[in-house]
């Protein structure tokens, strides 16, 4: 089990690495990208596990099986808010983890439910919404806002689609090792459920 200082290091690796290559057709990095939302969720006064979520929330594109060059091929989903949720779930608890895992139904939801948002995407995102599954039927997106962590993955998807200028000057990763260290080290922390507990009685 790694330690959260530790943990903060695997994601500084990633950052540095991965995330110097270009974001899947859009004009800023991987790492700039994932920079800019927590710079956002930070400015819109977002809690602590929120902006860990904006910041980690592509992290699926880097671990994912399928690369996310075929994301954009129209290959197929690389399903890496799943992905990543998976990959950052032993570190962080679910209020890091799922918006992550939701960020991707968050677009086809709000496809669904604001007309005006699809006119909003990139042209990178419009490609990628229809291997996605594209906008949400009203059972899918009724089930969507019944998701515990639903609005928060709203939340973390608005500063997503807005992160993606080349002019914006962000706080680097090192600024967020302090918070990502006291978020890892408070979900170790959280003993696991009893049977009882978890509903498997």
């Amino acid at each position: 089990m790694l330690t959260p200082d530790q943990v903060v290091d695997t994601l500084a690796a990633l950052f540095a690495g991965e995330g110097a290559d270009d974001y899947l057709g859009e004009d800023v990095t991987q790492a700039e990208h994932m920079l800019q939302a927590a710079a956002l969720a930070t400015a819109d006064g977002a809690p602590p596990a929120l902006v860990a979520a904006a910041l980690l929330h592509d992290v699926g594109h880097f671990r994912g099986a399928v690369h996310g060059r075929e994301l954009m091929s129209g290959a197929r989903d690389n399903r890496h808010s799943h992905q990543g949720a998976d990959w950052l779930s032993p570190w962080f608890g679910p209020a890091v983890t799922e918006p992550v895992r939701l960020h991707v139904a968050a677009k086809r939801y709000l496809c669904a439910v604001e007309p005006e948002y699809f006119a909003r995407l990139s042209p990178a995102s419009v490609h990628t919404l229809s291997v996605q599954g594209g906008p949400m039927s009203p059972a899918e997106a009724t089930a969507f806002e019944a998701e515990p962590f639903a609005r928060d993955a709203v939340r973390l998807r608005r500063w997503d689609d807005a992160a993606k200028d080349v002019s914006v000057a962000v706080p680097d990763f090192a600024h967020y090792r302090e918070m990502l260290a006291a978020l890892a080290a408070l979900a170790s922390a959280v003993p696991p459920a009893s049977p009882a507990e978890s509903g498997d009685a």
